[in-house]
């Protein structure tokens, strides 16, 4: 029996804008399999291309070259109409300053995603995932009234209400401190553990602790990243500051 396709894949993939008159190439023949349950890591210097993959993984943008497989299923001739789709069922998205909406409660917020399915369990999952990341007496809380941790957590609730198989996280410890920013890489963590992929890009040596695998990305060229490499894997340390000293972003995390 053969084995189940990678979740996400990038075979070939490059990736060119138009900037000033010049064809820059955000990325460079890249491929990279993600496979079920693992927890990777995307680092590089600024520039390199970390937002560009992850925008073609997360199906907001097509390569110039190459193909983006959706477990085996190439998805880089789907419609608009169908990448939406693909993107609501099979991709949660985590961002660095939480996007979440001021007007309405946590439990809103992760029920959000559900309501364009029209899914009658979509509060129910809400309320459910905001009692595993540790907020069930938050529900009818507003962002303003949530610590940055706890914010960041509602996120992460919001980004697996559609129960995807990728979870594509951009600098998710980037507005938190460092205690903050562990207790959000142990749900990350857990989530893989329970077979959802989660990918991070980051500039947070923190974050790579956590990780199955680490890949850089240099002027838009990938390469894995041994072990040993780890600690700042190709970013500078002034680069570094991913994460905001410690007491800036305050509250329980």
């Amino acid at each position: 029996m053969s084995e189940p396709a990678p979740p996400l894949e990038l075979a070939g993939v490059t990736k060119r804008y138009e900037n000033g008159g010049e064809i820059v190439e955000a990325l460079v023949d890249v491929d990279l399999s993600i496979e079920a349950g693992e927890f990777l890591a995307v680092v590089g210097p600024s520039g390199s291309g970390k937002s560009t993959m992850l925008n073609v993984l997360g199906l907001l943008d097509a390569p110039s070259e190459g193909v983006v497989r959706l477990h085996g299923r190439d998805v880089t001739t789907l419609s608009d109409v169908e990448l939406t789709d693909a993107r609501r069922t099979a991709i949660g998205f985590v961002f660095q300053d939480f996007h979440l909406v001021p007007t309405l409660t946590a439990a809103e917020n992760v029920e959000l995603p559900t309501l364009f399915a029209r899914d009658p369990e979509g509060m129910t999952r809400a309320r459910d995932l905001l009692e595993r990341v540790d907020l069930g007496g938050r529900l009818d809380h507003r962002p303003k009234q949530l610590s940055g941790g706890q914010q960041q957590r509602v996120a992460i609730a919001r980004a697996l209400v559609n129960e995807p198989a990728v979870v594509l996280a951009d600098e998710p410890t980037g507005n938190l401190d460092r205690e903050t920013g562990r207790a959000v890489l142990e749900e990350l963590r857990g989530i893989c553990d329970e077979g959802v992929a989660v990918v991070a890009v980051t500039h947070d040596p923190l974050v790579t602790e956590y990780t199955d695998r680490v890949v850089e990305l240099v002027d838009g060229h990938l390469r894995e990243v041994a072990s040993g490499e780890r600690t700042v894997a190709g970013t500078s340390q002034a680069d570094v500051g991913g994460t905001v000293a410690d007491g800036e972003a305050g509250g329980e995390p």
